[in-house]
């Protein structure tokens, strides 16, 4: 199975899309900062993920949600998740 996720810093806010066939394994790599695009961003959360079976339609996915369409996609579907304060 490969899926297409997306984080959310808790220090600044920012979103991280990512691409993984191993998602519980990639998150862990995340949480402890053994990913250079998300460890100066830490902690972060799991907003979203969809799985797939085919590969290249999950990184056809993550480089959809990565565009400036797929981003504004990405704030609707997420609209009431995006503006929950904690």
């Amino acid at each position: 199975m490969f899926t297409v996720y997306i984080l959310r810093s808790q220090k600044d806010g920012q979103l991280y899309t990512g691409f993984s066939p191993n998602l519980k394994s990639r998150l862990s790599k995340h949480r402890t900062g053994k990913v250079q695009a998300t460890k100066a961003r830490l902690p972060i959360d799991l907003l979203y993920y969809e799985a797939y079976v085919n590969e290249q339609d999950a990184r056809n996915r993550e480089k959809y949600f990565k565009s400036g369409w797929g981003r504004k996609y990405v704030r609707k579907i997420l609209k009431n998740t995006l503006h929950v304060k904690k």
